[in-house]
């Protein structure tokens, strides 16, 4: 593996590894919540410049079904990261504290509420996308297409969506991100291992989503390429 792909896999786990703990932010600490937002900004901005190139192909080459979906998630995860970046640095009484800022807070509390369910469902879905290509590398490595490995990966699958669904609704997810409510409620009596495990199944799900999106969109356009074919 080269040293750029390397580096890529390192910052992209680096990335994932922080979602859990910046979602937990009132069970953490604010103070700790502001380091690990920075630390992943800073994360979020190499991962851009080692993937400079994707900017520069985005008018070159065909827009398949797939490649149009993926677009639109990397944009809309872009401008959730932008809208946390800014709101972050407003609401920031530590990290930031130096600046003269002031006034504000309250919509800066409301964005970076709306930006961090979003982000992390829109960046769980982007991980998704692009779990194919994890697979198909292993696959390579490994030289094996066992049909029980794929059944029992499948079956862990649906497993742990089911349960992201039932702990996305459980911790109320979709009221944030809609804004029906405006205020995160957080139960500190309860153990951070199962917070952790609720959101890493809402995490799961979110990928599946987006793994079995891209399989979806594929198989549109191959049906429909093959339907084309047949009429000529």
């Amino acid at each position: 593996m080269a040293v750029t792909q390397k580096l890529r896999l390192l910052l992209d786990l680096a990335m994932t590894a922080l979602l859990l703990p910046l979602m937990a932010y009132s069970l953490v600490g604010e103070t700790a919540h502001e380091w690990l937002g920075t630390a992943m900004a800073i994360l979020f901005l190499g991962h851009h410049a080692l993937n400079v190139r994707w900017y520069k192909r985005l008018t070159k080459g065909r827009w398949s079904l797939p490649r149009i979906a993926q677009t639109a998630v990397n944009f809309a995860l872009l401008f959730m990261i932008l809208g946390l970046v800014v709101s972050g640095i407003v609401l920031s009484r530590a990290v930031f504290s130096f600046l003269p800022i002031s006034g504000g807070a309250s919509f800066a509390r409301i964005m970076h509420m709306v930006c961090s369910y979003w982000g992390f469902c829109l960046m769980s879905i982007h991980i998704g996308m692009h779990w194919g290509m994890v697979t198909n590398r292993f696959r390579r490595r490994t030289e094996s297409n066992s049909r029980r490995r794929t059944i029992l990966l499948r079956a862990a699958a649906v497993l742990i969506a089911g349960y992201g669904a039932y702990a996305f609704f459980r911790r109320a997810i979709g009221t944030y991100m809609t804004l029906r409510t405006a205020f995160v409620f957080f139960d500190f009596e309860e153990p951070l291992a199962v917070f952790f495990l609720d959101y890493l199944a809402v995490m799961g799900l979110f990928a599946a989503i987006g793994y079995y999106a891209v399989k979806l969109l594929q198989r549109l356009e191959q049906n429909a390429f093959i339907s084309e074919r047949g009429k000529l």
